[in-house]
């Protein structure tokens, strides 16, 4: 402290120990001052807030199918939410059930129906779930914007491309149709952990998981975007959203049927082509599954609901196609009965599956 000069010995310590008092005084006020002022921010904070929300999370993973919808819906809850966090990723179909079935997360999306194997190994670690129907989409099937020769494919050429057998021997595009160049077909698609990887090659090959090896192979959709787009010899599949995305750089190809069952010949996937389930046989249902000891949290309730109510807006904003009006009250009424298990398990397959009259029969 500086001396107060002109004064006696005295008068300074005086003056000294008085300026030293008030200042103590004045800390003190501050202090006080700050710690009532950071509890009534924090009661402020909390009124009307249960003291538990302020830390809620809610893990997403599983398909990169659903993930455009699950990140919609997480985004625009979490407005409406803010104390909720939600972490949504998308690691595949395949890898989004081992973190499922080893409890590390809440929901995960599935753009195939759970297997009977993942079912038994949830059962093995008491993991009870719920299924929730949840979209419609229609695979496209996708060359480059350059492909001036293909506007339509059979089943039966698609099988002919991607079967087992076709490695190696089936390489170029005269290759699937006389006339066509006698350029070397490049093949992207599905990674082998991802639910379209299991549906394409059930509908197409006629067995799921059988598929040739030599081709570009990713979950990350984005990235088969790019590389059908960027080669003007390629062939690729993925979810119908990224399609929408990207129209400007893909061109859609039509499917003819292997069974001309709609009677129309070569289809184009679009909103009315795969409600109507005359886009066949690449038309899916997609879903969100929920740990059952998660549903039991009120903001993992809260956020399901949330994204049953939400769907049919959100779900075309994504460029998939919502489900009927009935379909939604019958799934919210099956989450809200607390049903587990799946609708899928008992059938011999998957495709071309009738949604609505699945719920239906299990309503009682």
């Amino acid at each position: 402290m500086r001396p107060f000069y002109g004064l006696g010995t005295s008068n300074r310590i005086c003056i000294t120990n008085s300026i030293i008092h008030k200042m103590k005084k004045i800390v003190f006020i501050v202090f006080a001052s700050s710690i009532l002022f950071a509890c009534g921010s924090k009661n402020q904070k909390s009124e009307g807030t249960d003291s538990t929300a302020s830390e809620a999370a809610i893990k997403v993973d599983g398909s990169s199918t659903v993930y455009p919808i699950s990140e919609a819906v997480s985004e625009e809850f979490e407005i409406e939410n803010p104390s909720v966090k939600i972490t949504a990723n998308a690691s595949g179909t395949g890898a989004g059930f081992k973190k499922f079935i080893r409890n590390e997360i809440d929901v995960t999306g599935a753009s195939r129906p759970i297997k009977a194997t993942e079912d038994a190994d949830c059962a093995k670690n008491n993991i009870q779930y719920l299924e929730i129907p949840i979209a419609y989409d229609g695979l496209a099937v996708v060359v480059s914007k350059e492909n001036t020769w293909v506007d339509h494919l059979t089943v039966e050429e698609l099988k002919k491309i991607w079967e087992p057998a076709a490695k190696g021997t089936i390489t170029h595009w005269d290759q699937v149709r006389a006339g066509w160049p006698h350029e070397k077909i490049n093949l992207y698609g599905a990674g082998t952990e991802s639910g379209t990887f299991d549906y394409f090659t059930e509908a197409i090959v006629g067995e799921a998981r059988s598929c040739r090896t030599d081709y570009t192979a990713s979950e990350d959709d984005n990235g088969l975007v790019s590389g059908v787009s960027g080669d003007k010899y390629s062939l690729g599949y993925f979810g119908y959203a990224y399609y929408f995305e990207n129209q400007d750089k893909l061109k859609l190809v039509a499917l003819d049927d292997k069974n001309d069952t709609n009677g129309k010949g070569a289809i184009i996937p679009s909103k009315e082509t795969i409600e109507n389930g005359t886009y066949q046989p690449l038309s899916r249902p997609l879903l969100i599954y929920i740990n059952k000891t998660s549903a039991a949290r009120p903001e993992v309730t809260k956020y399901v609901n949330f994204y049953i109510d939400n769907a049919s807006t959100l779900v075309p904003e994504t460029g998939y196609v919502a489900l009927s009006p009935e379909a939604y009250k019958l799934v919210k009424a099956r989450f809200a009965a607390g049903t587990t298990g799946s609708l899928f398990l008992t059938l011999k397959s998957t495709v071309g599956v009738k949604l609505e009259e699945i719920l239906q029969s299990t309503q009682h």
